[in-house]
């Protein structure tokens, strides 16, 4: 079984810490992080490799100081594609994003700077998505001649709705800070997102792993079900993972007194 260690990247690296943590990085700063196929490619490798590799949480992170400009418009003009060749493309971008979304590892990303186009759609593949007073949001493929074709149709409409999604891609519109966050494209808004993600991946780390797999997949797949079968598929799913080893161990734990309470945190 491959491992995140055996793979040959260039456009990203990983590093995996002691408590199970990877960090991704984006890695092509003097290109705003723009995605070619290559890193598409990486991105397949190391998304595929990851949920068997005893990694428990994934920060999703860039060099520089913008996240990622989205498709790699010069790599475009040059290669001239035919139709063909770009719903390829297409179909590879998105083979990445169902990697993360679907894998059962949670995706946390910290952003910043621009987060437009294509990477939107890879923020959108995220879990969860923290915001620095930097990052600003946009779709501006329509002021390019183009359209989405990473699955901002699924994921950035399911997130903000088509309306703002039209908007976005029509006008051009930017979004940034609180409103940002209000409309949904990300969860939190802090001075530093990469600390906020290590933080959230740390907590999520400390969860059992059939429980987060649960949380990181079952419940995309069910929003692609009929309400009826969503239901018959949560109840599968929660018989599983509601009496594994590890969630007896915490419930009895709480029957005790030993456990943690959940309440907010004193002011």
């Amino acid at each position: 079984m491959r491992q995140l260690s055996d793979l040959t990247l260039h456009n990203l690296t990983v590093a995996v810490d002691d408590d199970g943590i990877a960090v991704v990085s984006l890695n092509r700063p003097t290109k705003r992080n723009a995605l070619d196929e290559a890193t598409i490619e990486e991105l397949i490798d190391v998304f595929s490799t990851m949920p068997r590799s005893g990694v428990r949480a994934c920060v999703l992170r860039a060099e520089g100081t913008h996240f990622c400009a989205g498709l790699d418009l010069v790599e475009h003009w040059k290669a001239d594609r035919s139709a063909a060749d770009f719903m390829h493309v297409c179909l590879r971008w998105h083979e990445a994003f169902n990697k993360m979304e679907y894998g059962g590892v949670p995706v946390i990303a910290a952003l910043k700077g621009a987060v437009v186009g294509g990477g939107l759609e890879l923020a959108s593949s995220a879990h969860i998505r923290v915001a620095d007073q930097t990052t600003y949001f946009g779709l501006p493929e329509g002021q390019r001649g183009l359209f989405t074709g990473g699955g901002a149709t699924i994921r950035v409409a399911d997130l903000i709705g088509k309306a703002r999604m039209i908007d976005m891609m029509l006008s051009g519109r930017l979004y940034r800070g609180h409103e940002a966050v209000d409309v949904g494209l990300a969860q939190y808004l802090v001075d530093d997102s990469e600390a906020k993600t290590m933080e959230l991946a740390r907590a999520a780390a400390r969860n059992p792993p059939l429980s987060n797999f649960a949380i990181c997949s079952a419940i995309s797949h069910m929003q692609n079900m009929s309400a009826l079968d969503a239901g018959y598929a949560e109840s599968v799913v929660a018989g599983v993972v509601n009496t594994q080893e590890a969630a007896k161990e915490r419930l009895r734990a709480f029957a005790d007194g030993s456990g943690a309470r959940i309440k907010p945190a004193e002011a």
